[in-house]
């Protein structure tokens, strides 16, 4: 398994505003003034009218401002959206003594306002953004994606422009985000592969400051003086240290001018920016970190020090990310996981300005010997590249991977405008390309090369989570000359774009074509032109009742990961190589009654990657080996979230409101019950259920992108026409419990720095009625809207208890069920606290109702963030056969839309006030509540 796609978001990164249970940042209003006189008065120059060109290289163009301001414009009209990056060139390796942290800390007060923008986060709500800031070692970025106009464009760069000189950085502001911060800091710490990761690090860099945690240490988070952030904030952010990128829908000359504008009159400071100059000594013997703290699952991790990301070897070290640790064709995946030493296996290769490191992570299960899983390890990354030589299709396999990748990530403009801060950050935009180049020309002698140089016991940091004969010091190379590497760099020729198109719901109805596929199966396909000719399919396949899906839950669950990992004449390395080949990725879950298959390709690779789906879904292997890489990969997992609060609040909670027996198949199980369960399935059951449940007597299909219908008929016709089973569909009804009376659990999970509380409630109401849409309103003011909402103002901003919290309310259309929910992070010692200010500002809510102007705001940021949605394929797709599965169309959203610009302050009360009920709701908080410590 790749560690890049599976960890490096989740132990690498730490960003100020994320999703999926999000933990999110949230400023609010300010109490005194502006920012200081010198400030104000060095931020005014007069503006060059014709900014420099400095070169373009495959659609993208960089100019450069007079007073130093870098700016890259890559324009792409085939999506309503435009993004705006402002990247600054500092990050944790230019933090000093007592400034551990500093980087990220400023990027959170960022967000706190300048006195043009008192209240960033709700400016840009109110525009419907998608928004984010985040820190890394190299580098800090700001960045917001818009609806596209002139006004958006504008609006972006006099944000931007504006907090890079003027933001507030005050006492008062900095005393309520250290507690935030260090509740961010708190959630890390419950992760034991993240801190040993960061331990590993700390042990592998002695001086430089790669070795330190971008989030920072607890002590310089909590005692930072303002004065000394405020000095940092002036040292880094300055013109002639930052780029601009602009991407997406945008005239290039309105967007220079404007940059030109906002940026080009500001001023830098008299004193010139000082480069870092420390350089990591050539490490002198093997290190090791041992780990014990609280947890279910063993790591054993080794490290080693490699060139920086602009250095001829690191697409060498990058390429053994893939040799060693991809799924299922790498080495540690072949010697750990097949052979039952672990359950999975990470591996990474920091690409940064300076000298990086490679890692690798094994899970290991807690009865198997982690000394065994280490020593494995080791022998697989040092001896066995050395005595078993790298193989040409190792490294053509790798390489196909990476490019796939790349140009996959390549028809999303917004996703290439925030990667380029990295690769900028590394020293040039341009290695980007320069990149892809050394991967297509690297041959498996350069890689072999590099793995006998790299790989080696003195270079070697050991890391566990519970824990040569000569003297060895392996120099890494400085960063090459990027003045002479760039000198004759030209690139290729730019993508492909493509169109321009209208996400209004009346607008894509009308574009899109609905009919009966074969069987039971319909459809709702949308063909339009892709940046790069990419297209996105999903089929949806239905089965089973209530009664013939008892005691088949666990069997329901795996079928379909097993599904893809190998089919009548594939097995499963054979199928990632196809996936590669045809630059596709596939995906195949289960769950009750449903089956789901996703693949994103190309146009041209459209034919050939409908029939693997055929193959997938009709004649998959079902091998009993498969089943238990599968079985032992769930297993550990669960394992892992016996402790972890974020695992066991919400499941609590949803366990009270399904209030269904043991064998009901929407039982709701704890932890010791699912794994129970999926040890005991067997390969037999698997087969069963495919063989006699799944066909095509009920389902969905969406498609959207460049295709041919041609090629979905030729999909029904020769792969899905013939498929029948005995076995009949009949939904499995979710139904509401309104009637549940509120409670509270109270979890203890040891050793856990960081506490989660959730709280949910159901209601019977229809998703057509005009009072779900006023409750969508509602839950927005309250929480939904996350970054100004009552709640994150209130728990976050003012009373600095929590790094997120929020709201959402959701609809079952078939069920005429909607659930409201409500969730946030904590220290376990502010529980009783962070209870009480959520119930206060529910019932002031309830009591005070919305104003005029906070609902105005409401529908405006909704409608907008629901244009910034459908602008990307997959989520389109999802909405497609959404409206296909509920017998609706996009009139359903356009109906729903309407509504929410109809909807009064007093129909919105009026819903709140109807269906809300604290004293009804359902609550769970988890945490390590024994062990609160007083000062906290």
């Amino acid at each position: 398994m790749d560690f890049r796609s599976q960890l490096s978001w989740q132990f690498v990164r730490y960003v100020a505003f994320s999703s999926v249970l999000s933990l999110i940042l949230v400023p609010q209003a300010f109490a005194d003034g502006s920012a200081s006189s010198d400030q104000q008065e060095s931020t005014q120059r007069k503006a060059n009218e014709t900014p420099m060109k400095v070169t373009e290289i495959e659609g993208i163009s960089e100019y450069v401002l007079d007073n130093g301001v870098r700016v890259l414009l890559f324009p792409d009209d085939s999506k309503e959206v435009v993004t705006v990056n402002m990247t600054i060139f500092v990050g944790s390796r230019h933090e000093g003594y007592g400034e551990a942290g500093m980087a990220h800390l400023l990027e959170h007060m960022l967000f706190k306002g300048t006195p043009t923008f008192p209240e960033v986060p709700k400016v840009l709500q109110d525009r419907g953004a998608r928004f984010n800031g985040t820190t890394w070692l190299d580098r800090t970025n700001y960045y917001e994606t818009l609806p596209a106009s002139e006004e958006n464009l504008r609006f972006a760069l006099d944000l931007e422009s504006d907090r890079l000189l003027n933001s507030f950085v005050r006492g008062e502001d900095l005393a309520s985000e250290m507690t935030v911060v260090r509740n961010e800091f708190e959630r890390g710490e419950n992760s034991p592969i993240r801190v040993l990761m960061q331990r590993m690090q700390s042990a592998a860099y002695e001086w430089h400051n790669y070795g330190k945690s971008t989030i920072g240490n607890r002590s310089d988070i909590e005692r930072v003086p303002v004065v000394k952030l405020r000095k940092f904030y002036r040292k880094y952010y300055r013109p002639d240290n930052v780029m601009v990128i602009v991407a997406g829908k945008f005239d290039p000359e309105f967007a220079l001018n404007q940059i030109e504008e906002t940026f080009g009159v500001l001023s830098n400071p008299e004193v010139p920016l000082d480069d870092t100059y420390t350089v990591e000594p050539p490490q002198d013997g093997e290190r090791t970190v041992v780990l014990r703290r609280v947890g279910d699952v063993q790591y054993a991790g080794a490290g080693y020090h490699i060139p920086s990301g602009s250095h001829e070897d690191y697409p060498a070290m990058k390429t053994l990310v893939y040799v060693l640790g991809d799924e299922p064709s790498g080495r540690l995946y072949k010697e750990m996981v097949e052979k039952e030493l672990a359950s999975n296996v990470y591996t990474l290769a920091y690409g940064l300005s300076e000298p990086g490191l490679f890692m690798a992570i094994a899970e290991v299960p807690k009865d198997n010997s982690i000394e065994l899983g280490r020593q494995t390890m080791i022998d697989t990354i040092e001896k066995s590249l050395s005595e078993n030589p790298i193989t040409e299709q190792e490294v053509e396999r790798a390489r196909q991977q990476i490019l796939k990748e790349r140009e996959l990530q390549a028809s999303d403009t917004d996703q290439i405008a925030v990667s380029l801060s990295d690769w900028a950050a590394q020293g040039d935009w341009r290695l980007y390309f320069l990149y892809r180049d050394r991967i297509e020309a690297l041959t498996v002698e350069q890689v072999q090369a590099a793995a006998e140089k790299y790989f080696v016991p003195n270079n070697r940091t050991v890391g566990l989570f519970i824990p040569t004969e000569e003297a060895q010091r392996i120099e890494i190379p400085e960063s090459p000359d990027l003045i002479t590497l760039f000198k004759d760099y030209k690139g290729r020729e730019a993508v492909a774009a493509g169109e321009q198109f209208d996400p209004s719901p009346l607008a894509i109805e009308d574009r899109t074509s609905r009919g009966d596929f074969v069987g039971g199966i319909r459809y709702a396909v949308l063909p339009k032109k892709t940046r790069g000719g990419s297209v996105t399919l999903i089929i949806t396949l239905r089965f089973g009742t209530e009664q013939s899906l008892k005691g088949r839950v666990g069997a329901v669950e795996l079928l379909g990961m097993l599904m893809s990992r190998g089919t009548d004449d594939m097995n499963y390395q054979e199928i990632q190589d196809e996936l590669t080949r045809l630059r596709a990725e596939l995906s195949v879950n289960s769950t009750i009654g449903l089956l789901q298959l996703q693949v994103k390709t190309k146009k041209e690779f459209l034919p050939e990657v409908t029939e693997l789906v055929g193959k997938v879904l009709r004649k998959p292997r079902l091998e009993a080996s498969e089943l238990e890489v599968i079985r032992r990969q769930v297993v550990t997992s669960l394992q892992q979230s016996m402790n972890e609060p974020q695992a066991l609040a919400p499941q609590s909670v949803r366990k009270r409101l399904a209030p269904y027996a043991p064998d009901h198949v929407l039982y709701v199980q704890s932890i010791d019950e699912q794994i129970d369960m999926y040890e005991n399935v067997t390969i037999e059951e698997i087969r069963d259920l495919h063989d006699n449940f799944l066909g095509n007597h009920a389902g969905e299909i969406a498609v959207v992108g460049d295709f041919d219908m041609d090629e979905l008929d030729r999909l029904g016709r020769e792969q899905l026409a013939d498929w029948t089973v005995s076995e009949p569909y009949v939904r499995v009804d979710r139904e509401p419990h309104p009637e549940i009376s509120g409670s509270i659990d109270v979890i203890e999970t040891p050793d856990k720095a960081n506490a989660f509380f959730f709280t949910s409630q159901h209601y019977e109401l229809s998703d057509t009625s005009p009072e779900y849409s006023a409750l969508v309103l509602g839950d927005y003011i309250l929480g939904g809207g996350g970054l100004s909402s009552r709640l994150a103002n209130r728990v976050r901003q003012q009373e600095g208890l929590s790094y997120g919290v929020r709201s959402s309310v959701s609809a079952r259309a078939k069920d005429n069920r909607i659930d409201f929910t409500i969730y946030a992070i904590t220290n376990p010692a502010n529980r009783e606290k962070l209870i009480r200010v959520i119930r206060e500002e529910v019932d002031r809510l309830l009591d005070d109702g919305v104003t005029e102007d906070e609902l105005e705001k409401a529908k405006e940021a909704y409608l907008q963030r629901n244009r910034v949605s459908r602008a990307d394929d997959r989520s389109l797709a999802s909405e497609l056969l959404s409206t296909v599965f509920n017998d609706r169309t996009m009139e359903y959203y356009a109906e729903h839309e309407q509504q929410i610009q109809d909807a009064t302050v007093e129909s919105v009360n009026a819903a709140l006030r109807k269906y809300v009920d604290p004293n009804k709701f359902v609550s769970a908080v988890a945490g390590d509540f024994a062990n609160v410590k007083e000062d906290q």
